[in-house]
């Protein structure tokens, strides 16, 4: 690491400190997100609900990927980040060969388990005879071809932004989605080879190529000044990093596979309602996501300034930094709620001239901006839990979250108010969970005084 990014943990003001670290992975993560648009906006253009749908279904399980990256990706960058501040040099570098390697083969079985089984697959996702065949075109470039690439472009991008380069972690989430904005209209649209959602698929897939080979081609340009390591020499299974890594990893992972089943069982309650519903609830949630991944990119940003503070026993800036991210992120998100209150119509109606989806997706979009708020200020309780290498904390609000409060709350409310009780789950949710947010935040802020 350089003199430069040591200077910028241990020197550097807080706010100025953030904000070089956050802007970046905040960028990066709305690059994902514009992923994810893309292919709606332009699978949207086509006005066939199926198409839509069929991003929608498929989008479950790209999600789940997300189980991987948060093991390794998320495991490792944390494990990464103390130890630069404890100055084990040697261990960071084991830790990134470590977590490199083990999500290249997980997503390779990843890959292999969805194409062997991808009927009932399809039939758990909640594709019927009218979208299976256009799900299954989505997924065959996006899992069954990309689920490696996904994976390693995202966890290359948490072990180069663990070291503080969260510009270079995002330059390479950003090549990629450029990319992809350019390829999805040539794929998908009549005026190119017209391949509709498979069409969409294929531009996300050789878009997460190009990302990767900017992860590789920066290694090797930078490898006397990274830590960050790749050279299968150093890939091994020391019980302390295997420890260290899955200890913030496995309950990252499984909050994000308690993710992916909660957003089955919605997506399958949608169904029973027509493709029109499964196709609104879907642009809803991808707009949704724009304002939950700048929460997520902050947090993320934050966590190793906070990781490697707490590592070096410099409380009183650990406790500065989450202060000022607590001031600065919860006010702006409250403000886009409430444009995205006011302008549910108008932001659904872009991405598809039909007015039954267009209602629907306005009245989801309004239910699911209220939350933002509150879930910002859990996403960032739960990167400091992480930072801390705290994985039981971050465990026990993944538990919370799905199993004790949204699933059970999706199954009342839809059950109280068919359909549209649905995404008032997340509502419910979030400000339970940021009450119980605000007493652990405490109690780390006494556990850590000087």
């Amino acid at each position: 690491m350089s003199q430069a990014n040591t200077q910028l943990f241990e020197k550097t003001s807080i706010p100025k400190a953030i904000m070089q670290l956050s802007l970046p992975t905040i960028i990066g993560s709305l690059v994902t997100v514009v992923y994810s648009l893309a292919d709606t906006f332009f699978v949207g253009l086509l006005n066939d609900p199926i198409q839509t749908a069929a991003v929608t279904l498929a989008g479950t399980v790209l999600l789940a990927f997300n189980a991987i990256n948060n093991l390794f990706g998320v495991g490792s960058s944390s494990m990464m980040s103390r130890a630069l501040g404890t100055k084990e040099y040697d261990t960071v570098r084991k830790t990134s060969a470590f977590g490199f390697y083990a999500s290249l083969i997980s997503g390779i079985i990843f890959s292999i388990l969805c194409t062997v089984f991808k009927t009932p697959l399809l039939n758990l996702l909640g594709a019927d005879a009218s979208t299976a065949a256009a799900t299954s075109g989505y997924m065959f470039w996006t899992v069954t071809c990309g689920a490696a690439p996904a994976i390693l472009n995202v966890v290359l991008g948490y072990m180069v932004r663990s070291e503080g380069a969260s510009l270079h972690a995002s330059i390479g989430t950003m090549s990629g989605c450029l990319l992809n904005i350019i390829l999805d209209p040539i794929f998908i649209l009549p005026f190119g080879f017209n391949m509709g959602a498979a069409g969409a698929g294929l531009a996300t897939f050789i878009s997460n190529c190009v990302a990767c080979i900017y992860f590789f081609i920066l290694l090797a340009i930078k490898k006397d000044k990274t830590f960050v390591c790749v050279n299968p020499k150093m890939f091994g299974f020391s019980r302390r990093i295997v420890t260290g890594v899955c200890t913030v990893g496995i309950p990252a992972s499984i909050q994000n596979l308690l993710n992916v089943t909660s957003m089955t069982i919605l997506n399958n309650f949608a169904s029973s309602y027509g493709a029109d519903a499964v196709a609104a609830i879907g642009i809803a949630q991808k707009l949704n996501m724009i304002p939950l991944q700048v929460a997520l990119g902050f947090s993320q940003g934050v966590m190793p300034l906070i990781s490697y503070t707490y590592a070096s026993h410099n409380y009183k800036r650990m406790k500065a930094a989450i202060m000022f991210a607590i001031k600065l992120v919860i006010p702006a998100l409250l403000i886009v709620s409430c444009v995205y209150y006011f302008g549910s119509n108008v932001l659904v109606g872009s991405f598809i001239d039909n007015p039954n989806v267009v209602g629907y997706g306005a009245t989801f979009l309004r239910a699911y901006c209220l939350a933002i708020p509150f879930l910002s200020f859990d996403f960032l309780t739960v990167g400091i839990f992480q930072a801390h290498g705290n994985g039981k904390a971050a465990f026990v609000f993944a538990i919370l979250r799905k199993i004790i409060l949204e699933i059970p709350a999706l199954i009342v409310l839809n059950k109280l108010f068919p359909l549209y009780g649905l995404p008032y789950a997340q509502v419910f949710t979030e400000v339970i969970l940021a009450t119980a947010a605000a007493f652990m935040l405490r109690n780390i802020f006494k556990e850590c005084q000087e």
